[in-house]
């Protein structure tokens, strides 16, 4: 999570500032999804594999990589046999593959070992009666803190489409959260999930982030972080390593999205498409975890929305990002640049790493549905902020949903 400062200095979740005026440009993200075989066994992932390279998902193990992708990756310098034994680990500022549809993300079995996943740090940022226009450029008094309280284990349980997503930046090993989201093309399998932009993509200074995998549940039991220290993979991802087969997020997020200020905060989600670490023969994330949330993309009026819930796995002081937690509040507005949308903001002492994570209101029917997710909050962690989702959101996720239509 960004935040942001007195005068909006976002701590991520991070934040926006002016984004695109075009309210339907959405990233259109190319994905080759490769499975390498890592060297040594999963409690040994050094980043190291062998040559031998299948499609992440198929059946008999053979891919072909498109002409115009083999070109595109040459063009920024990169060979995919050396990107599996470790040439990921080159953040050259010109190899850093930036444009929305340079998405690539080679499955490394066994890369995300206990021990990864554990030391991951977080990235520090007609009018009806529901029209939100007249919040444009609203910001409300900022809300009390709301103490994050711990989710009770099992976390299959109790928040079954919650999970950690891992990554790997210039920085290190990286930690957001993420919710399994329904997929209109594959009603009851879905393998979608929603995050924020800035947990899948730099912003305007950087690209594409690498070895991106969602753990679901992660650390399901609630272990402490001494526990952890000797917990086994099948301990600490009981649901398995989900990787990204293909990421998508707005291009506002990717023009002007930054670190700091609030940039790109009204646009800051992101839906990924995952397949298994071990191939797709059996069932899909939806069937695993037993269930997934619908996205409400006609975003609600403040005036309309009773309470909301955010969760994640805090990561930054005073947290250790190894538990869930979760913050419920009623929202108010924040709005940061005019010409954007105003955001949700709640009470929420959680910090970096639940950024990404899913906000949940209970609809008229009862039943909950995901309608944001964290962006930005201040240093002092007393807040957090997220987007509200309209037709650009809905852009972004119905273009993944029908890029895997057919399969």
């Amino acid at each position: 999570m960004r935040s942001i400062r007195p005068s909006f200095t976002a701590r991520r979740g991070r934040g926006g500032r002016r984004t695109s005026t075009s309210l339907t440009a959405v990233a259109l993200v190319s994905a080759l999804a490769l499975t390498a075989t890592a060297c040594n066994d999963d409690d040994n992932a050094d980043g190291k594999a062998n040559a031998t390279a299948t499609a992440a998902g198929s059946r008999d193990g053979k891919i072909t990589i498109p002409e115009d992708l083999k070109k595109r990756l040459k063009e920024h310098g990169i060979d995919i046999d050396k990107w599996k034994k470790g040439a990921w680990k080159n953040w050259n500022k010109d190899d850093w593959l930036r444009e929305a549809n340079d998405f690539v993300n080679p499955i490394i079995k066994g890369l995300w070992d206990p021990d990864r996943m554990r030391d991951a740090d977080d990235p520090d940022q007609g009018v009806d009666d529901n029209d939100i226009s007249g919040d444009q450029g609203v910001t409300d008094p900022t809300p009390q803190p709301v103490k994050a309280q711990a989710v009770a284990p099992p976390y299959h349980t109790s928040a079954a489409t919650s999970g950690k997503l891992l990554f790997d930046s210039p920085e290190g090993t990286m930690v957001c959260s993420a919710t399994v989201v329904q997929d209109p093309a594959h009603p009851g399998k879905s393998n979608l999930v929603w995050t924020a932009g800035h947990c899948v993509h730099a912003g305007k200074k950087g690209g594409w982030y690498r070895n991106l995998a969602f753990v679901p549940s992660y650390n399901n039991q609630g272990m402490s972080s001494a526990e952890l220290q000797n917990a086994s993979r099948s301990e600490v991802a009981p649901y398995g390593v989900w990787w990204a087969d293909a990421a998508k997020t707005s291009q506002q997020w990717i023009s002007k999205g930054g670190e700091t200020g609030g940039d790109g905060a009204s646009y800051d989600f992101a839906v990924i498409h995952v397949t298994p670490e071990q191939g797709s023969a059996g069932k899909s994330l939806e069937e695993t975890v037993g269930g997934a949330l619908p996205v409400n993309f006609d975003a609600p009026a403040v005036p309309k929305v009773n309470s909301i819930t955010a969760s994640g796995y805090p990561a930054a002081a005073p947290f250790d990002g190894q538990l869930m937690y979760r913050c419920q509040d009623k929202p108010g507005r924040l709005s940061i640049e005019q010409s954007d949308p105003t955001m949700y903001r709640i009470g929420c002492t959680m910090t970096g790493g639940s950024s990404g994570g899913g906000w949940v209101e209970t609809g008229a029917d009862g039943k909950p549905m995901l309608v944001s997710n964290t962006s930005i909050g201040p240093v002092s962690a007393g807040w957090l902020a997220g987007p509200r989702l309209g037709d650009v959101a809905k852009g972004v996720y119905e273009s993944v949903s029908k890029q895997f239509a057919g399969q």
